[in-house]
């Protein structure tokens, strides 16, 4: 014990330091880990823009907003991919928006209070107030009803209310500064006359020449070589066209966990086991929602409206049967008709809508505006004023919620069946024209007449229920240790190689690649959208294997490639440079072959070519059947010093090495030009292409740092 007891006293205190030591680079390295700082905790910029830092909960109710729109226009994408794709817009936005506005703010462009209110209130009010407070009746404008709604809203709003509005007056007014610094640039657009004129002469000559041609595929590409020193240089010379992002590229191989043929059946054996009930089912409507069924369309739809497999084998099957199971999409589908009824194709209607609720034009939500028994005696009142001779069309000014049809006195033109929600499509399918009542909806009372009806149709009510084809957990087990096995193989880029290449041969699996995969990237090629995966690749060295699930794959992927932002390397940019400089080089060869230029002749016995004639050439006309496309010899062609010579040095082109002579250069006859159409057009032109290339230049020139990986 007293041994114990000296050690203690002799070694405890550099023990102590010690692990203090040990916690704070710990703790350091979990800062720095996490993308925070070890004083300020965790960070909350998503980047920086010339200086200007972009805070996430900004950008992240952005995304959000983008994403809803994509949804809202049906832009095809989902899942990640949409998630992808909103938050790329939103960043292009950010990006967008602080460029421009730091340079507006350099030119001394701004917007005061009263031209804000113009904006708002003036002559020309944006979309959206104009649609809130014109008018019906005289389709005016109404400004002050508009701005004592907004100062409402500044005043007596709620949080929420007044961060929408915020939001909407920050972009009217980057709106118009844009609209400025936009129109600062296209005035200052001209095309001067002297300009178009001589392009208009330019296009009145026609030239003649004849040449000796030596093509580069006359040399073998192993007859020269390209060392990664050639395509340095060539990069160094070039380097704004070899600027590269940060990017990753990968080898892969993807492991099917998708349903196999026992996955079907059992799907089949699922759907049939429900047969029973649902043929049964009194109540379709609450049968279905205890499946889970929430999508039921409890109305009458013309059968040519009705766009579903099977659809012609349905109806057949007659009222009170079911027709199944059959495939739709990824489904096993059971399908029922619960009635028929013979209906018009559409109907014209007029209504009033006595609403309990209405939609918020900021969130989109459902608001409350009446109770269930205060609407339903409104609208009791206005059937019986309609009675009593009341005008329809002032009482849907005075009362009715629908936004839809308030412009219009409250008619619907030839609405299709299935188009409105089941009770109001069956009153105005199921009553002849004339027809009054009222109808209860979600929306809250409807007060409709049936004002004329087309056509002739058999409707249908058809109640369907499926059952989705789904993996079991023995199909995923079987892909996921065929994944791990494989990775567990494939520890390296040789090993990953030989992994890969048997396992071709023994199951027919291919590996894959992904190249240049962004940091705040989720879409690999040939595999699907996995935000998972990218960051796992962000997170691996080179030569590191990493492993994920991505939809309906186990992916074990290699990291075969890191470019860092800046300039490429030449084993990256060796793709786009070595056919560049083989030609160059072969160049060389050729005209080392043809030697000091004479005449055309001397080159033609030096390179053991004939001579070619290439006739009518057009200085920006189509490019010669002759001579192909070879704008430096057609440059030099319209050269008025070359004509009735042979140039003295050998051309090289894109497709070979040329020895030409100008025979003769002449004016022609042409279509006389307008100038000042020609300079009109060009303006526009040059107009709509302004703002993009202005923007494109701005942010070739900014600082711009993104640090959404560490987020997203």
């Amino acid at each position: 014990m007293s041994v114990i007891q000296k050690i203690q006293d002799k070694y405890g205190k550099v023990m102590a330091v010690i692990i203090a030591l040990a916690l704070v680079v710990f703790v350091i390295m979990l800062a720095f880990e996490n993308g925070g700082s070890l004083f300020r905790g965790d960070s909350t910029t998503i980047g920086t823009i010339n200086g200007e830092t972009i805070d996430f909960a900004r950008f992240n109710a952005q995304v959000e907003q983008q994403s809803q729109m994509m949804q809202q226009r049906g832009m095809g994408a989902s899942g990640e991919m949409l998630s992808q794709q909103a938050n790329e817009s939103a960043w292009n936005t950010e990006i967008a928006r602080v460029l421009l506005s730091q340079e507006a703010a350099k030119a001394g462009i701004e917007i005061g209070k009263k031209e804000l209110n113009d904006l708002l209130f003036g002559a020309n009010p944006p979309q959206e107030l104009k649609q809130a407070f014109t008018d019906p009746q005289t389709g005016v404008y109404n400004p002050a009803m508009a701005q004592q709604q907004i100062n409402q809203v500044k005043t007596k709003g709620t949080a929420e209310q007044k961060a929408q509005l915020n939001a909407f007056l920050d972009q009217m007014i980057f709106q118009r500064l844009a609209q400025k610094y936009d129109g600062l640039l296209t005035n200052s657009i001209n095309y001067p006359k002297w300009m178009i004129e001589k392009e208009n002469a330019q296009s009145s000559l026609i030239s003649k020449v004849s040449f000796v041609r030596e093509p580069y595929t006359s040399i073998s590409d192993s007859a020269v070589k390209v060392s990664d020193g050639d395509i340095q240089s060539y990069i160094d010379k070039h380097k704004k066209d070899f600027k590269q992002l940060e990017s990753r590229s990968i080898s892969y191989v993807a492991f099917n966990a998708q349903p196999n043929g026992a996955d079907s059946l059992q799907a089949r054996e699922n759907i049939l086991a429900l047969k029973p009930a649902f043929d049964s089912a009194k109540n379709m409507k609450d049968y279905l929602m205890t499946q889970g069924v929430n999508n039921y369309y409890d109305g009458f739809i013309s059968g040519n409206r009705i766009q579903v497999p099977m659809k012609d084998s349905i109806f057949k099957v007659g009222v009170g049967n079911i027709y199944g199971p059959y495939l739709d999409g990824g489904n096993y589908t059971l399908a029922k008709i619960v009635a028929t009824r013979s209906i018009p194709d559409t109907v014209k209607i007029r209504h009033i809508l006595i609403g309990t609720s209405q939609q918020d034009p900021q969130s989109g939500q459902q608001i409350p505006i009446r109770d269930t028994a205060t609407a339903r005696k409104l609208v009791d009142s206005v059937a019986l004023a309609i009675r009593n001779g009341a005008n329809f069309d002032s009482l849907v000014v005075k009362f009715s919620n629908d936004p839809g049809s308030v412009n219009t006195g409250g008619v619907y033109e030839n609405v299709p069946s299935g188009e409105m929600v089941p009770a109001f499509n069956d009153f105005i399918f199921g009553n002849p024209v004339g027809s009054k009542g009222v109808v209860k909806t979600d929306f809250g009372y409807h007060y409709i007449e049936i004002l004329s009806q087309k056509g002739s149709a058999t409707g249908y009510k058809i109640a369907y229920i499926n059952k989705p084809i789904e993996a079991s957990e023995e199909t995923d087990r079987v892909a996921n240790e065929a994944a791990t096995k494989f990775a567990a193989e494939a520890t390296n880029q040789k090993s990953f190689d030989a992994a890969a290449a048997k396992l071709q041969k023994e199951k027919g699996i291919f590996k894959s690649v992904a190249q240049d995969l962004p940091p705040t990237g989720s879409s690999i090629q040939g595999l699907g959208a996995s935000r998972a995966l990218v960051k796992a690749i962000y997170n691996a060295d080179l030569g590191d294997v990493v492993s994920e699930r991505v939809g309906d794959f186990y992916a074990v992927a290699l990291v075969t490639e890191i470019n860092k932002e800046g300039t490429m390397s030449p084993a990256k940019a060796r793709m786009m440079v070595e056919p560049l400089l083989v030609n160059q080089k072969k160049a060389e060869i050729i005209t080392n072959k043809i030697g000091k230029v004479t005449t055309l002749e001397a080159a033609a016995t030096a390179l053991k070519k004939t001579v070619e004639v290439a006739d009518s050439l057009r200085f920006a006309g189509q490019p010669s059947m002759t001579l192909g496309f070879e704008p430096k010899v057609i440059g030099a062609s319209f050269n008025k010093a070359n004509v009735g010579k042979v140039i003295s040095e050998p051309i090289a082109g894109t497709q070979g090495v040329y020895v030409v002579r100008v025979d003769n250069l002449s004016n022609t006859p042409v279509q006389a030009a307008n100038v000042d159409e020609a300079r009109k057009m060009r303006f526009m032109q040059a107009k709509q292409q302004a703002q993009f290339q202005s923007l494109q230049a701005l942010r070739e020139d900014a600082t711009i740092k993104d640090f959404r990986s560490k987020f997203y």
